[in-house]
């Protein structure tokens, strides 16, 4: 019995073994027909590969924007210059030495202050020459007035002077008095030339230039260099060039933003106080001019970044710029008009980075086709 047993036993462990090898080679033989099987689907009967095709996921519904009204708020940064309100470069009117200087750069001065005096002997020579002149033309007008009055005395008595000499003592009188007028105008003038010579400041400012110094010879040609140059710091203009699409919204009083990068990107605020009313051909644009009041932190020549604001134009439509599409005979956008996609005529005006204006047959709130949502 027990060789029995271990008989069966063996037999069926041999039989185990068997199927278990079976098995395996199976297995192999299935990895090695799928594979095949990979391979071929990646190649075509010329043993090129061929890429198996991407899934492509199902279309989802179109996306629309709905009309909106009203035009677009554009901020536009725009170059500036900060400049003195008044300037003046001081020439001397006369001739002359620099006699003394009373200012330097950076002297602060007030209207009808005593910049610099100056000296000419010749003029002052040439006022003291007319002052005399007028003097001795008076004396001799106050003589013959008086020969006059006492002719026109004696003529009184009958036959004491002749008409003749009468006349003749008048006409010396009238003549002496047009002398006399012409040796006073001669004086005076001589006397406005001296005051030339004491340089006064026009207007309240800064001495930014002093170009002479005691004892040089100034004159009044157009070549040479200004004494004293002038400025009104404690009032600015800022002026900036603004394209002509903008400048035509522009009027008085609108309020403008800026920036000083000097001082930090400082952030300041004015209104539109003057517009030029010509664009430069040029560069197509008008320029404008803001009052600045400073506060001791600006100064002229300083660069300055404009923030405009054009104001947004209440007769057109807004739409997102995805809706519109450009074509080689117009533009036009889907519209939603009775469960239907229909194309709308348009013109386009100012756009952003995302909206664009337009008009065409629109209404508000209605749904427009963003493009690449569906094939037109």
């Amino acid at each position: 019995m027990k060789n029995n047993k271990t008989k069966n036993t063996a037999l069926i462990n041999n039989l185990f073994q068997s199927d278990l090898k079976t098995i395996n080679k199976m297995k192999r033989l299935a990895i090695v027909f799928f594979c095949a099987l990979a391979y071929c689907s990646c190649t075509n009967v010329n043993g090129k590969k061929i890429q198996p095709e991407k899934m492509v996921a199902p279309p989802s519904s179109p996306q629309t924007a709905i009309v909106e009204k009203g035009g677009i708020t554009i901020s536009t940064k725009l170059p500036a210059q900060l400049a003195a309100y008044e300037e003046v470069s001081i020439f001397p009117k006369v001739n002359g030495y620099v006699k003394n200087v009373m200012v330097d750069i950076g002297s602060h001065v007030n209207k009808g202050q005593l910049l610099m005096t100056l000296e000419d002997p010749e003029l002052e020579q040439a006022a003291l020459g007319a002052k005399a002149s007028y003097e001795k033309t008076q004396s001799d007008y106050a003589i013959n007035k008086e020969n006059y009055n006492r002719l026109a005395e004696a003529a009184q008595t009958p036959g004491a002077v002749s008409s003749m000499d009468l006349a003749l003592s008048k006409s010396k009188v009238t003549s002496s008095n047009d002398m006399l007028s012409a040796a006073y105008a001669s004086w005076q003038q001589q006397e406005t030339m001296l005051q030339y010579l004491v340089v006064r400041a026009p207007f309240q400012g800064v001495i930014t230039a002093r170009n002479a110094n005691p004892g040089a010879l100034v004159s009044n040609s157009e070549k040479d260099m200004p004494m004293l140059e002038l400025k009104q710091e404690s009032h600015l203009r800022l002026q900036v060039d603004v394209p002509e699409d903008i400048a035509a919204e522009l009027k008085l009083g609108d309020p403008v933003t800026f920036n000083i990068p000097a001082l930090d990107n400082k952030e300041m605020h004015g209104i539109i106080s003057r517009i030029s009313d010509n664009v430069n051909t040029q560069f197509r644009s008008e320029r404008i001019e803001l009052d600045i009041y400073n506060d001791n932190s600006l100064k002229s020549g300083m660069y300055a970044d404009v923030i405009i604001s054009a104001k947004p134009n209440e007769d057109v439509f807004r739409v997102p710029l995805a809706c519109v599409h450009n074509t080689s005979e117009g533009k036009y956008v889907n519209v939603l008009k009775q469960n239907k996609w229909e194309k709308v005529n348009v013109r386009t005006y100012r756009q952003s980075l995302d909206s664009i204006e337009l008009k065409g047959n629109l209404y508000p709130n209605e749904r427009v086709l963003v493009n690449n949502s569906v094939q037109d």
